[in-house]
């Protein structure tokens, strides 16, 4: 089996990323971001200065649109490490400049939802804007087949981290939004999705090390927002997005359409990549277990204190 490099693979795969570039432009809908904004609730800053009770979202789903909403910020960053793994040539240039402008809407619209209908502090927001587009996102150059695996999974992760949040944030308006967005995530997904299915069939044991490698160093696009590891705790108890939905809703659905265990022509470093996917997923979802466990003993203990703590307000 010869061993292909970057530009082979990226000339060999060409034909498959036009051919998913043209699908996704004849499904792609045509969507305007002031559509989805109730503008008519707007009222002025300097007139009405922000303040908590203003905003109609639960905590934990404003919590969670404000770190969406961040993530779709630093958009700069991820169009620099898309195009430092496809190149600007060809259907990957086109597909990687279609991709920043679909994804650029969805921080235009979440940004206006937000200070339109006062949910979230606009000073908070734009300073966490600030702190985390100056950090930026950097990976070291992972090469094509590293790339579309993680987009693979960061795509239906983000999909379901925005359609989740829209559920929870029992505001109509709100969740029309997070869905159309997700929406467009779920088409960017199956355009890296069906690239790595084609490279399977290219170059299966390197393609096989690269899902390895990227489920085992998976993490969510907002790793480094400013306080992100508490938010995304709040996030994961409130079943928005944690190891379950993860195993569930992201890794388990990918993998079965790759059909790993369906793969011939494997060398021997491609059967190991396959076997430590296999026990890597079996890990994943004993940990989902026992934080799902964690979690409702958390909420049981929070349910006793609460409990006694109306019943001494009822002896009182």
């Amino acid at each position: 089996m010869r061993s292909l490099t970057d530009l082979d693979l990226l000339r060999e795969l060409e034909p498959v990323a036009e051919e998913n570039l043209r699908r996704h432009l004849g499904i792609a809908v045509e969507w305007m971001p002031h559509e989805y904004v109730p503008w008519g609730l707007a009222r002025d800053f300097d007139e009405l200065p922000w303040e908590p009770g203003q905003s109609v979202l639960p905590t934990v789903a404003r919590i969670s649109f404000e770190l969406n909403l961040l993530t779709e910020d630093n958009l700069p960053s991820y169009h620099r490490l898309i195009v430092s793994g496809f190149g600007q040539d060809s259907a990957w240039g086109t597909w990687a400049n279609r991709w920043t402008a679909e994804e650029g809407r969805h921080s235009i619209a979440m940004r206006d939802y937000l200070m339109v209908t006062r949910g979230s502090d606009p000073q908070v927001v734009e300073r966490d804007r600030m702190f985390q587009m100056c950090n930026g996102y950097d990976r070291p150059n992972l090469g094509p087949l590293r790339t579309l695996a993680y987009v693979s999974f960061q795509e239906l992760a983000t999909r379901v981290s925005h359609r989740n949040t829209g559920r929870v944030c029992a505001e109509p308006i709100a969740e029309r939004l997070l869905t159309r967005v997700a929406t467009d995530e779920n088409l960017h997904m199956i355009f890296y999705r069906n690239l790595v299915a084609a490279a399977l069939e290219i170059s299966p044991s390197a393609t096989l090390a690269a899902i390895r490698d990227e489920l085992m160093g998976f993490e969510m696009p907002g790793v480094g927002i400013r306080d992100f590891r508490r938010k995304a705790i709040q996030i994961a108890q409130a079943g928005i997005y944690n190891l379950r939905i993860h195993h569930d809703d992201v890794v388990a659905p990918v993998l079965r359409q790759w059909r790993l265990a369906e793969l011939e022509g494997l060398d021997a470093a491609g059967e190991q990549a396959r076997d430590e996917i296999v026990a890597f997923v079996a890990a994943l979802d004993d940990a989902a277990s026992r934080q799902t466990e964690k979690f409702a003993e958390a909420d049981a203990r929070r349910a006793r204190a609460d409990a006694r703590r109306t019943e001494a307000m009822a002896s009182a």
